[in-house]
Formats: C-alpha cells, sequence, structure tokens
C-alpha cells in the first residue's frame, strides 16, 4: 500500500526575530506557548495544528527571494515518511535526505510552484 498524506499536521513561520515575534502572538493574539519547545523555535498550542515561529532553515534568506512560501515552513504528516520520499523521488521530485527530528524521520522536497514542504512520520 502506497504512503499516503492526511493533511497539514504543523505550521511554523520561519522568522527573523523569533522572540518578536513570539510576543506579537501571544500579546496580539492571545496565543498560548505549548510546555515546551525545540532550540531555536516557540511552539503554541494550537488547535487542531500546532503552530510556531522558528528560526529560519538554512539556507532560507528572508530578504529580497521572491520564491512561493518564503518564510513559511508547512510540514505534512505521513505514515511512512522513508517510503513516501522513494515515491516521490521515483516521480522525479526533488527531496532532500531522511533525517531524524523532534516529530520523527522527515524530508523535505519541492512541491507546485516550488513551495518547499516537509513530510514527516513514520
Amino acid at each position: 500500500m502506497p504512503a499516503t498524506v492526511d493533511g497539514p499536521d504543523f505550521i511554523a513561520l520561519q522568522v527573523k526575530d523569533v522572540q518578536a515575534a513570539a510576543e506579537f502572538f501571544e500579546e496580539r493574539l492571545g496565543m498560548r506557548r505549548a510546555p515546551s519547545s525545540p532550540p531555536g523555535a516557540v511552539v503554541f498550542a494550537g488547535s487542531p495544528v500546532p503552530f510556531a515561529v522558528r528560526e529560519p532553515l538554512p539556507g532560507v534568506e528572508l530578504d529580497g527571494d521572491s520564491r512561493p512560501g518564503l518564510g513559511v515552513a508547512l510540514w505534512l504528516r505521513t505514515t511512512d515518511a522513508a517510503q513516501l520520499r522513494e515515491q516521490l523521488l521515483t516521480a522525479g521530485v526533488e527531496a532532500t535526505p531522511l533525517q531524524a527530528t523532534p516529530f520523527g524521520p522527515a524530508f523535505t522536497f519541492t512541491g507546485p510552484e516550488g513551495y518547499r514542504l516537509t513530510a514527516h512520520g513514520g
């Protein structure tokens, strides 16, 4: 059976100043921080999907780049990250190597119109 994706599982905005962004979401929108966050990020107890602000991923420049989705990290939960990655590679989709993350095995791939998406799980 092929691996499937059942929808967004985690949304993070990549920002230059994590603390200032976190304060905005807390003070302006009333969001509450989750009990713990990984280094370089502040995670909020969002519902139904967790939300975070985080430092930019390696290679992301937040100044002057017109690539679609720049500054937004969209993570998709999958039943099997390794299998999904192989399926995408077989279909000619560019994907990074599989890596261990606090959210399980993950990789990033190029989606429609150049959006960079991350799949994790399994």
